[in-house]
């Protein structure tokens, strides 16, 4: 994967903002150069339980969007083993009477749960079916989709957007909590998560449970493991497995699925998701070059991703028409 003299556009960042940024312009004729200091696999994007919802992203109008445009995507790859993605169906459960997922009915297609379905003292809740997402699989998936459309990549870190290089082609920065640093914006922070990956014991339905009084719960089947989520800690940066929180999410779980009560732990992770009161997606300037910002969407950068994509495309598209801060 040799990188051309120069590009088109560079993107700054290989998780799944950038990648899906990156092939939805190469697939639009533009020649794109990805520069990332990691890996996809090396990402806070490959560690995501990645089920399809709408979650702790922001303005909700914009989000909502984006996610019904990624939504219609990964259906059509939910057709293709090849790329991780499944249609799988699960219950939002409530806990206070009245209150329903404010995306399911309008934007998925849902039905009210039995009570039979509902467990651990929820008093309703929404069944539906959603993507999916085996992230380790689709992002390699991704990457290949790339390399195919000729888009290439350089492994190295940026210090500031000085560095790009590439002469005076727009940049795409959508490097996740790294951009932060290279766009001096104090708005982007960390979003510590940790979640706990077992063994699959024969699950296929989901459970998200965020009113648990325990913490936002959720239980994620996937293949041949399950994700059990989870916290959502703004502010917080230690990466380091917490063993008594581990005990507590898989507490939570096992209540919501007692299956799990006995599964085998493959791994206790953290990530860092970047967090922002607004998701930054506009066009900035730097150094005389044009700067599309794409970062800051906390636990629904997948969820978000095609959507984001096509407007990353959209701005790339318009050259130096006008120029906005949000």
């Amino acid at each position: 994967m040799t990188a051309p003299d120069v590009a088109d556009v560079v993107v700054v960042g290989a998780g799944v903002i950038g990648l899906t940024s990156a092939l939805a312009l190469a697939q639009s004729g533009v020649r794109d150069t990805v520069v990332a200091d990691r890996l996809p696999a090396d990402t806070v994007s490959a560690i995501a339980a990645a089920i399809w919802e709408p979650y702790d992203a922001y303005p909700k109008d914009l989000v909502l969007r984006w996610s019904v445009e990624s939504l219609a995507r990964f259906t059509e790859l939910a057709a293709d083993p090849d790329t991780g993605v499944a249609q799988r169906e699960g219950v939002v459960l409530q806990r206070v009477p009245g209150r329903t997922a404010w995306w399911a009915g309008d934007v998925v297609a849902a039905r009210a749960a039995r009570e039979d379905e509902l467990v651990d003292g929820a008093v309703s809740g929404e069944v539906c079916t959603v993507p999916v997402i085996v992230m380790p699989i689709y992002l390699e998936w991704l990457l290949g989709e790339c390399v195919r459309e000729g888009v290439a990549f350089e492994w190295r870190s940026l210090e500031s957007l000085d560095d790009v290089g590439h002469g005076d082609c727009p940049i795409v920065v959508a490097a996740g909590l790294v951009a932060g640093a290279l766009t001096g914006d104090t708005r982007l922070v960390p979003v510590r998560g940790q979640i706990v990956r077992v063994a699959n014991p024969g699950l296929t339905r989901w459970y998200i449970d965020e009113d648990n009084a325990r913490g936002c719960t959720y239980v994620i089947p996937r293949a041949d493991d399950v994700i059990c989520g989870g916290t959502n800690e703004p502010g917080e940066t230690d990466r380091t497995p917490d063993s008594t929180v581990a005990q507590s999410i898989l507490a939570a779980a096992s209540k919501l699925e007692p299956r799990l009560a006995d599964a085998a732990v493959l791994a206790d992770v953290v990530g860092l998701r970047p967090g922002r009161d607004e998701v930054r997606l506009d066009v900035g300037e730097h150094a005389g070059r044009r700067v599309v910002h794409s970062y800051g969407h906390g636990g629904a950068g997948v969820t978000t991703s095609w959507g984001v994509a096509g407007d990353v495309v959209r701005l790339v598209s318009e050259g130096r028409a006008g120029v906005t801060e949000r």
